[in-house]
């Protein structure tokens, strides 16, 4: 089974969405799980305070190292293989080729920040790998680690309808999709391109490689220049 461990101040996050679907479908399968650890079982004093302001002065507050490695140590065993994660804008930007190495793997533990976030020394004790999904900030870490499950999750085998489903999406070999087309043949003044009705395979493929081609040259050039790079 692939695993998913979160560390979250807000638990009832999951699984969320990743609970209905296919995903849901392969969670009641055993296919994979999620478990969740609150951090707030380690804070501090009477309160379980969690945060402090930050050092050198400044707005908002800071996760401390001392309650993010307890809540880690005390989940987390030392030997546990799993990817540690951290979600954060300042991140390396994931990819779906990271998330395929992550998809083949045991699963993976996931730190979810909030406030100003997390102090930076509990990054770097603890192996932390800072994980982006986009450039702009959200409230917290929670949506973005259910952005990066359900990228993982869809392609563990047995979750998808058919393996072959995933080959041609968006971002498999550096390309963008091609567009997609079904009934009715013809909608207000438009009709399914004839080469998609041909029956001739061939044809199809080429037809939709122009076209991501081109959607992605109008869309997304720095795949393209990905692609050559990678070839150099």
């Amino acid at each position: 089974m692939w695993r998913a461990t979160v560390l979250t101040l807000f638990p009832g996050f999951f699984p969320g969405p990743l609970g209905f679907s296919l995903a849901g479908d392969a969670r009641d399968r055993a296919v994979w799980d999620v478990e969740t650890v609150d951090i707030r079982d380690h804070g501090i004093g009477r309160h379980r305070a969690v945060d402090d302001t930050p050092a050198g002065g400044g707005p908002g507050m800071v996760i401390r190292a001392d309650v993010v490695a307890a809540s880690l140590d005390a989940s987390i065993a030392p030997d546990d293989p799993r990817p540690r994660l951290f979600m954060s804008p300042r991140g390396k930007p994931l990819t779906q080729a990271r998330v395929r190495s992550l998809a083949s793997g045991d699963g993976v533990v996931i730190l979810c920040g909030r406030f100003e976030g997390v102090d930076e020394r509990v990054i770097a004790a603890r192996g932390l790998e800072e994980v982006s999904i986009g450039d702009y900030v959200l409230s917290g870490g929670e949506i973005a680690a259910l952005v990066l499950l359900d990228a993982c999750v869809r392609l563990l085998p047995g979750v998808m309808g058919a393996q072959a489903s995933g080959v041609d999406e968006s971002f498999e070999n550096d390309l963008l999709e091609y567009p997609q087309y079904t009934r009715p043949r013809h909608f207000e003044g438009q009709d399914i391109p004839p080469t998609l009705l041909s029956g001739d395979h061939g044809k199809i493929a080429a037809w939709r490689r122009a076209e991501a081609l081109a959607v992605t040259r109008a869309r997304r050039p720095d795949l393209l220049t990905n692609r050559r790079t990678d070839a150099d």
